[in-house]
């Protein structure tokens, strides 16, 4: 076990690659395959992702380029430590919403962001063109085990922080041998 926690924190930045990447992936895979329409907290959970995706792979590349015996940097764990909290903010802040433990922001209304209203009007009326949904940050599009896909993210972007932080401050035993 001790082993497999050495691993994991001397090379978390790609286990966060692979994971954020997933986690995006089952995302679009929602949406494409399921037809759930994002709302706009559901995009800036995806903006979280994404950020996250940057800074693991510039780290893991860097490691593998510099050929790191110790891993890779310590500071980008650090820093996907602070994306996952974000994440994790920004989740159960959107799960709180759809709870109704608080109001949500005006802007959560229109979840597609750019959609044309003239556009898709015209649409509507001619019948020539697909109409636009509008997806609501209040209302829960799934749910499995009583948690919205919301609540899943908080948790697993909570985890994925806790991990981030262990990868962080991980001793100097776990780095590996010096050259």
């Amino acid at each position: 076990m001790t082993e497999l926690f050495r691993l994991l924190t001397r090379w978390w930045t790609a286990f966060a690659l692979g994971l954020s990447l997933a986690m995006l992936a089952a995302a679009h895979a929602f949406e494409r395959f399921a037809g759930l329409s994002p709302c706009n907290l559901c995009l800036r959970q995806r903006e979280v992702l994404w950020g996250a995706v940057v800074i693991a792979l510039s780290a893991t590349l860097w490691a593998l380029v510099s050929r790191a015996s110790r891993g890779t940097p310590r500071i980008a764990a650090f820093l996907l430590f602070l994306v996952f909290l974000t994440g994790t903010i920004t989740a159960g802040f959107h799960a709180g919403g759809e709870l109704h433990w608080w109001e949500l922001p005006a802007t959560c209304a229109a979840g597609t962001g750019g959609l044309d209203l003239e556009a898709a009007l015209n649409a509507l009326a001619l019948g020539n063109g697909p109409v636009a949904r509008v997806a609501m940050c209040d209302a829960v599009a799934w749910s499995w085990l009583g948690l919205s896909m919301a609540g899943w993210n908080a948790l697993i972007s909570a985890g994925l922080a806790i991990i981030s932080l262990l990868a962080a401050k991980r001793p100097k035993d776990a780095r590996g041998p010096a050259k």
